[in-house]
């Protein structure tokens, strides 16, 4: 499996979260329709261990259910709407499994940053069970680069490592540690994935020095974004694959 990476500019943040509900295959259409080469999306278990896409601990956010995500097994996940509250438009849209999201992204060219999202207590089997369904999914013959794999957790993230140690992992921090360089070492990481609150350029001079892709989370403002790049940026994630598309070009 190769581990080269090819990051675009834009990166659309779970799928097209400001065009289409969030974490769904509607939103990862939507954005590929707007032209973004990427996606990033959450990824959690069900009660029976099945992988699908969402952020949260709970359902009543991003779904007409209620109660926790890890109590629910995957037909009574997939028997609620997750697209009504975005717009009527999406009344139907179900809780995709990460297979189905996975075909997608292949069948469309789209790169993925796959986000292990663990309920509490389920961090090891998450990144376990995620990770041997993309083994057994991907294969050197595709053109796409392999996913990139982030979380904020790190038990989730060492277990990303020992599994899957030729996966590229992104480090997902909020703000950059002091010691930035020895956590991606610890964890084998290949990218710096910053707050856009708390980015700074020190950080993005200092993570282009030792050659580290730096990518930003969550930017829908586009002079931020080209600020962002200016500074040298490589990547930014965002809920507004449309505006940001327009705002860059489609040649950056």
């Amino acid at each position: 499996m190769t581990s080269s990476l090819d990051l675009p500019s834009i990166i659309g943040h779970r799928g097209s979260a400001g065009l289409a509900p969030e974490n769904t295959l509607a939103g990862i259409r939507r954005a590929y329709e707007e032209g973004a080469t990427w996606v990033e999306f959450d990824v959690k278990l069900t009660s029976d261990d099945v992988p699908i896409l969402m952020h949260d601990d709970r359902l009543s956010r991003t779904t007409n259910g209620k109660g926790k995500v890890a109590a629910m097994t995957l037909n009574e996940l997939q028997s609620l709407d997750a697209g009504a509250w975005f717009g009527s438009e999406f009344t139907g849209e179900r809780v995709p499994t990460l297979h189905a999201t996975l075909e997608l992204c292949i069948g469309l060219g789209l790169g993925m940053n796959v986000e292990l999202k663990p309920c509490p207590g389920r961090e090891e089997e998450t990144a376990r069970i995620t990770l041997q369904m993309i083994a057994e999914m991907w294969s050197d013959r595709l053109s796409l680069p392999p996913p990139l794999i982030s979380s904020f957790d790190e038990k989730a993230l060492t277990a990303a490592y020992d599994i899957s140690p030729a996966l590229p992992r992104g480090c997902l921090v909020t703000r950059v540690p002091r010691v930035w360089q020895k956590k991606m070492a610890r964890f084998g990481c290949r990218t710096l994935n910053v707050s856009n609150r708390w980015i700074r350029k020190k950080h993005v001079e200092s993570a282009r020095e030792a050659g580290v892709p730096v990518l930003v989370y969550t930017v829908n403002d586009p002079d931020r974004a080209l600020a962002l790049l200016d500074m040298g940026v490589t990547a930014i994630f965002t809920d507004r694959v449309d505006l940001m598309r327009k705002a860059l070009g489609r040649t950056r």
